[in-house]
This record gives structure tokens, C-alpha cells and sequence, in this order.
């Protein structure tokens, strides 16, 4: 069989390549130079149908066992999750499932009060947007960003995909229905400016998928102390990285993962370096959307990365 490539690749053509030593320098708010930021996913999932992260062996729906150690997590690791990170004085982004106004909205006011930024995360992690036509989807992120604003007062800036999955005409349909960041690519450590149909820019910021608790500690079986233990190592070597350019870190959260009390012990840890850290004045512990804000101004609004 021939290849069926012998010249360029297919590309998305949201972005060029640019490598990270050749970029303008900036400095981000108080002269930090990175950006840390932590994502807490409250999710919700429908019983007895559809997708979820599972602890154990899927089994035939209604799978009781993964449905209930995921309820764990609104029920008792997120408030565990909040107590955290209000003793450290942090805020979060939430990324957030819109299910959970109808479910527990009594967890998102929690999130609200405490300033938190609250981030679109579709409706439901039980199915995915990548699985829809172009008007189903649309109306997925219109409806999402409209319950927002109406139940919590402000509509969302960013949008994270259930299960990161995209189609072709994500970008085009986040832009066209006003959020202006995403939070899909994970191929970068700074924010990037995104094409789309419209003219209007998209930024992607960076959201990580290894200092990520799923990826990490249920796909990969790493251990809460040593998932903890990356967490800090990670802010250490970036922060030394920084010194040449300006970069982006994440820290994604599931509450009914680190929520669990014995890797929540190991988690403090972890936060209370990015405390210091932030003390010392050598972070800005921030929220994608203040990023992206930045960002817009530092830029003026650039549609194409170079």
C-alpha cells in the first residue's frame, strides 16, 4: 500500500506553529512571570445511561458502583475541595456542568460566593459534543452560557468540553455564541490566540492533561502522595522556565477524586507550596478567564498566533 501522505499533513488551521523560545515577552499581573490557575470540575451524570470515569469495571447500566463513587464527589469531596482552598485563600475555576442548577444548585452558590470563576462544561459529562450536528451543538453552548447567566448572574467567558471532545466547528460555535476562551488544546504553556470562521478570536489556554487527577491517578494508578509531589515539582521547573518567557499552569481537579480524604491530605500539601509561592510574590494564582483578559490586552486582540 502507498502512503497516503507524502507532503503536508492535514491541519486544523486554527494556529501556526510557533516554538516556545521565539515569542514576545510580557510579564503578567505584579511581574509574575507564571500563571497558575486551578480547575475544579463539578460534573453530573445521568443514572443508568451514558458515559463516566470509573473506578472499578464498567458493568451493565444502572452501574451503581461508578455512578455513586462520582456522586461522592458533589456530595462531599467538592465542599471538602472549597474548605481547602478557602484556609489558603484561593480562588478556582469551576468548570461547570449545568445539570448540578437542578441537581445541587446549593454547590454552585458555594462556588459563586466564594468569587470563584465559573467556566462552561456543558450541560452533562454523560455524553459528548464531538457526538453532535452543527445546530445541536450551537444550541448546547447557547443554552449553557443562558442558564448561567440567568441562575448565577453572569454569563460564562470560557468553555471546557465534556470529555474534551470537539468537532470540526467547536471553535467556530464557542466564538459565534460569545465565549471567548477554550480550554480544549492542551499543546501549549501559553495562552494562543485561535482562527476562527467568524474574524472574532478564540484564545486557548492552556488546560492540563497530565497534572490532571484523571488522567493521573485513575488512568495511570499514580499515587496521591506522588501526584501531589508532581504538582509541586511542576510549579518549581516551570517557574525556573519562566525566568525566559512568560507561561501558563494548570492544576486539574475532579472532587470525587482528591475530595477522597486520604488523598486530600496530600493535596493540601501540594497547595500550600502554590500558597507560598503566591506569598513570596513569585506567582499569580489567578483564574483562566483573568488570563485570558490579560492576555486580550497585552495582544489587542491578535487573531493569528505568530
Amino acid at each position: 500500500m502507498s502512503p497516503k501522505y507524502t507532503g503536508p499533513l492535514p491541519t486544523h488551521g486554527r494556529f501556526d506553529y510557533a516554538p516556545i523560545t521565539r515569542r514576545a515577552d510580557h510579564a503578567w499581573p505584579n511581574g509574575a512571570r507564571l500563571a497558575v490557575y486551578l480547575g475544579l470540575n463539578l460534573e453530573h451524570f445521568a443514572f443508568g445511561e451514558g458515559m463516566g470515569a470509573c473506578i472499578g469495571p464498567a458493568s451493565p447500566h444502572p452501574d451503581v458502583l461508578n455512578f455513586s463513587w462520582r456522586e461522592y464527589g458533589n456530595r462531599v469531596g467538592a465542599w471538602r475541595c472549597l474548605e481547602l482552598f478557602d484556609s489558603l485563600g484561593m480562588v478556582c475555576g469551576t468548570l461547570l456542568n449545568t445539570a448540578l442548577y437542578d441537581h445541587c444548585p446549593d454547590l454552585i452558590a458555594a462556588s459563586v460566593a466564594r468569587g470563584d470563576e465559573l467556566i462552561g462544561h456543558g450541560h452533562s459529562n454523560a455524553e459528548r459534543q464531538g457526538d453532535m450536528d452543527e445546530a445541536g451543538e450551537a444550541a448546547l453552548l447557547a443554552r449553557c452560557r443562558a442558564r448561567m447567566l440567568a441562575e448565577s448572574g453572569k454569563a460564562p467567558s470560557g468553555w471546557l468540553s465534556p470529555w474534551i471532545s470537539e468537532s470540526h466547528l467547536t471553535p467556530d460555535l464557542l466564538a459565534e455564541a460569545g465565549y471567548r476562551y477554550t480550554l480544549n488544546w492542551c499543546h501549549d504553556d501559553q495562552p494562543i490566540p485561535m482562527r476562527t470562521r467568524s474574524g472574532r478570536t478564540l484564545w486557548s489556554v492552556p488546560y492540563p492533561q497530565e497534572l490532571n487527577d484523571i488522567p493521573m491517578i485513575i488512568a495511570r494508578q499514580m499515587d496521591a502522595k506522588d501526584f501531589a509531589q508532581m504538582i509541586i515539582d511542576n510549579a518549581d521547573e516551570m517557574l525556573d522556565q519562566s525566568r525566559r518567557q512568560p507561561l501558563v499552569m494548570g492544576v486539574a481537579l475532579h472532587p470525587y477524586i482528591v475530595g477522597q480524604p486520604y488523598r486530600l491530605r496530600h493535596l493540601r500539601r501540594a497547595l500550600k507550596h502554590l500558597a507560598r509561592l503566591r506569598d513570596e510574590g513569585e506567582i499569580w494564582l489567578t483564574t483562566p478567564g483573568a488570563i485570558c483578559a490579560h492576555m486580550a490586552t497585552v495582544t489587542a486582540g491578535t487573531a493569528v498566533a505568530s
